[in-house]
C-alpha cells in the first residue's frame, strides 16, 4: 500500500545512490588531481631551489676544471674528476647489471616453472627493498676489506641496486609480447632459444632499454654505497682506472656541503643541479622509449 501511495520513493532510491556514487567519484578524482598537483609542486620547488643556489657556478669550468685544494683567491675550479668518476662507476655498474638482469628475465619468462618464477620474483622484490647503505656495508665486507676501496667495488654495489630494477622491468615487458608470436616461431620449427632471441627480444627491446635507463637514473645519485667503497684516497685529478678509488658527483656534493666556504656550497648546488637535469633527461628518454615500445607491442598484438 505504501509503495502504491508513494511510487516515486522506491524509484528515487536508485537515482539517489547514483548521485551519491557520482559525487564520491568526483571527490576522489579531485583528490587525485590535488595529490598530483602537490607532487608536481614539490618537484618544482626542489628544482627551483637547486637551480637558484647553483646557477652561479653552473658553467663550463664545472665540467672541465678540477678542484684546487686550499686555493687562495678567485681560482677557477670545477668537478671534472667527479663527473669522470661517476661516468666510470655508473658505466661499469650498467655493464654488470644489464646483461645479468636481462638473462634472469628471459629465464623467468620463457623457461622457468611456476614455482621457480614465483621464488625469483620474491627474491627480486626483497633485493629491491634493501636499503642502499646495507648494500654498501655488504660490498665493503665482501670486496673492500683486505683489498682497499676502488671504483670497481662501487660499481658492484650500484649494480646490486640496479639488478632487480632491470630484471623486474624486463620481466614485465617480455610478458607483454603476445603468446601467438612465440607460438608462431615454435610452430615453424625454431627452438625456444632461437624464438626468444630472434622474435621476442626485438619486440621488447624498447621496454628493456626503458628499464635500464630508469635504473641508471636510480643509481646515479646514490651516496651511501660510495662512502663505503670509493671515498678514501680519491684524487683531485681526472682518472679513469677503476682499480683505484674514484671521485663521484654524489660524494663531491656530500663533501662540498660540509665545507665552510660559500663557493664550495655553490659548487655543490651546481653539481646537484647537473645531477637533477641528468635524471630528468633520462626519465624523459625512458618515457619516450616506453611509448615507442608500447606502440610496437600494440601493432604486434593486432
Amino acid at each position: 500500500m505504501s509503495t502504491l501511495e508513494h511510487p516515486q520513493s522506491s524509484l528515487g532510491r536508485p537515482s539517489d545512490r547514483l548521485r551519491r556514487r557520482r559525487a564520491v567519484g568526483r571527490g576522489m578524482e579531485l583528490l587525485a588531481w590535488l595529490s598530483a598537483a602537490v607532487a608536481v609542486a614539490i618537484l618544482g620547488i626542489v628544482v627551483w631551489s637547486v637551480a637558484k643556489r647553483g646557477a652561479s657556478q653552473l658553467n663550463l669550468d664545472l665540467i672541465t676544471k678540477t678542484p684546487v685544494p686550499f686555493a687562495i683567491g678567485n681560482v677557477r675550479q670545477g668537478l671534472a674528476n667527479a663527473f669522470v668518476g661517476s661516468l666510470v662507476i655508473v658505466g661499469l655498474a650498467t655493464a654488470m647489471a644489464l646483461p645479468v638482469g636481462v638473462l634472469i628475465a628471459i629465464y623467468v619468462n620463457q623457461f622457468a616453472p611456476v614455482a621457480v618464477r614465483n621464488a625469483v620474483g620474491i627474491v627480486l622484490d626483497v633485493l629491491n627493498g634493501i636499503p642502499a647503505v646495507v648494500i654498501g656495508i655488504f660490498v665493503f665486507g665482501l670486496l673492500v676489506v683486505g683489498h682497499g676501496q676502488s671504483a670497481f667495488a662501487a660499481s658492484f654495489a650500484l649494480a646490486t641496486l640496479m639488478l632487480p630494477l632491470v630484471a623486474r622491468s624486463t620481466i614485465e615487458v617480455l610478458a607483454l609480447v603476445p603468446t601467438s608470436t612465440r607460438d608462431a616461431g615454435l610452430g615453424l620449427g625454431a627452438p625456444r632459444w632461437r624464438t626468444t632471441v630472434g622474435i621476442v627480444m626485438p619486440q621488447a627491446i624498447g621496454g628493456i632499454l626503458t628499464g635500464a635507463v630508469l635504473a641508471v637514473a636510480r643509481i646515479a645519485g646514490e651516496t651511501a654505497p660510495l662512502l663505503f667503497t670509493s671515498s678514501v684516497g680519491v684524487s683531485n685529478s681526472v682518472q679513469w682506472n677503476p682499480v683505484h678509488a674514484l671521485q663521484s658527483v654524489p660524494l663531491s656534493i656530500f663533501e662540498l656541503s660540509e665545507q665552510p666556504s660559500p663557493q664550495d656550497h655553490a659548487r655543490a648546488w651546481a653539481a646537484a643541479l647537473v645531477l637533477v637535469l641528468f635524471i630528468l633527461f633520462t626519465s624523459l628518454t625512458a618515457r619516450m622509449l616506453a611509448n615507442r615500445s608500447r606502440r610496437k607491442l600494440g601493432r604486434a598484438a593486432r
